[in-house]
């Protein structure tokens, strides 16, 4: 009978052991759920896109063909293309959603001078639902150099978020390659890149 009694007692130790195993295993597969979702929902919250409103290319044309013919050296279809490639590599990141600012009219818009009114783009942008906004120039020094500058800003606060600017080699046909290479390497790049402490 003793034997008998320490097989059952033996077997309860194990039932014993095994449902509070059991418990221990539920238990820290709960915390470990509770602890890994609020990182899942802040990574969603990450990866939302930014609504962000891509403002035409504007042209800065300072080569001396353009002083000297009273008029810039360089086509309507060029600038277009060069804005056009922007908005394609920001949307393809899928860090940003475009907002469509195709029908906005104020006078800075229309008269391509966003450049120089000290950030009334993001006014505009804001009106249109857009959390930033882009503005892009393209400076033309001679035929076969240009300067691109980019910036971001915030669209409530009219703080600049990122602001990037290259020289690069090359006619105007090579404009959208040039603004493609800034966006992927500087701008992405540097939305990308750890804050520093």
């Amino acid at each position: 009978m003793s034997v008998h009694l320490a097989l059952n007692v033996r077997k309860l130790i194990r039932i014993k052991a095994t449902r509070t195993l059991s418990a221990i295993g539920s238990i820290g597969i709960l915390l470990l759920g509770v602890a890994y979702f609020p990182g899942v929902a802040a990574d969603a919250e990450k990866s939302t896109p930014v609504k962000i409103a891509v403002f035409d290319f504007e042209l800065e044309d300072v080569t001396p063909a353009s002083s000297l013919l009273a008029k810039t050296t360089s086509s309507a279809a060029t600038m277009e293309k060069v804005s056009s490639e922007a908005r394609r590599v920001l949307a393809q990141s899928g860090r940003y959603s475009l907002i469509d600012v195709s029908k906005v009219n104020p006078k800075p818009v229309t008269e391509k001078s966003l450049r120089n009114c000290d950030g009334c783009e993001t006014g505009i942008a804001l009106q249109l639902g857009a959390e930033q906004s882009l503005i892009g120039v393209v400076r033309r020094v001679t035929q076969t150099d240009y300067y691109l500058l980019i910036q971001i800003r915030d669209s409530r606060s009219g703080k600049i978020l990122n602001q990037q600017e290259a020289n690069f080699a090359g006619g105007d046909d090579g404009w959208a390659s040039g603004v493609r290479m800034l966006i992927k390497h500087q701008i992405l790049a540097s939305a990308t890149a750890p804050d520093s402490p």
